[in-house]
């Protein structure tokens, strides 16, 4: 998994770079491109030549307005809120990728381990758990694996290995917790700065105006902005994940109780076969 987040991590610089890049080539072409339409299509109605003008221009004010704004919230303050954002979410693709892995069709893992005790023992389920990809097969292995030694002990190893299991679900979720709390910090504390700058202005000029707090307000409105909106879009992604853990944690539970049941059945055949 750690070559998966490098991956990720790469991917998520490379898509901010490739994002400002064809931004910056959008706003040197749409000029040319509409020249090339109205020289291509001079009988063309002016409705027709005018829409992917306004398209790309809109894109190009959309780009040059969010920059604009970037520049005035303050670039270290604002970039060191997108970091925020941008490890954030390699986290939570990291996660998202994880937890698809480790899905498993546990009612057919259990109809193939209870097929395999019946015609081949314990082996014979040990090796469908080993093929088997996920943390039920993991779980199951380890409580099968400890079949000689009681039915108890496979259910004390169950239990105990689930918390193994869990925890590696549970994974990195501190660190995107830790950035949701970040962003907003940091966005606050732009909003202090530039504040104390407003009232800086104010001491210097000893009057107090719009114009002259304006630009303090606006960095301290600007920082604080970015830093919510990234909270927000972590913490919907960080509620997904959870909600995926909770269901995988419903299943592993459940298929653990199947699990004893087949055990305890196919132990108490084999008692059987042992008293004939």
């Amino acid at each position: 998994m750690k070559k998966v987040f490098a991956t990720v991590m790469v991917l998520a610089m490379l898509t901010v770079g490739s994002v400002a890049t064809m931004a910056q080539e959008a706003a040197g072409q749409a000029p040319e491109a509409t020249e090339q339409v109205s020289e291509q299509a001079p009988a063309a109605p002016a409705e027709a030549v005018e829409a992917p003008a306004e398209e790309a221009g809109g894109v190009v004010a959309l780009h040059k307005t969010l920059k604009t704004k970037f520049i005035e919230g303050g670039a270290g303050f604002m970039a060191a809120t997108l970091l925020c954002l941008v490890f954030g979410l390699a986290l939570c693709i990291e996660r998202i990728i994880y937890l698809s892995l480790s899905k498993t069709n546990t009612k057919a893992l259990l109809a193939n381990i209870e097929e395999a005790l019946n015609k081949g023992g314990i082996e014979a389920a040990l090796d469908v758990c080993r093929n088997t990809r996920g943390p039920v097969a993991s779980i199951f292995y380890q409580g099968l694996s400890r079949y000689d030694e009681g039915i108890e002990v496979v259910e004390k190893t169950v239990s105990s290995y689930g918390g193994v299991q869990l925890g590696l679900l549970e994974k990195n979720l501190s660190w995107i917790t830790l950035f949701i709390s970040i962003a907003p910090s940091l966005g606050f504390l732009g909003t202090i700065i530039g504040m104390i700058a407003a009232f800086d202005k104010i001491q210097q000029v000893g009057d107090i105006s719009a114009t002259v707090v304006a630009g303090g307000i606006k960095v301290a409105l600007l920082t604080t902005l970015l830093g919510l909106i990234i909270a927000i879009i972590l913490q919907l992604f960080y509620n997904y994940i959870l909600s995926v853990i909770e269901g995988l944690v419903n299943e592993m539970e459940d298929s653990s109780i199947s699990l004893l049941d087949i055990v305890v059945e196919y132990d108490a055949k084999q008692n059987a076969k042992a008293k004939k």
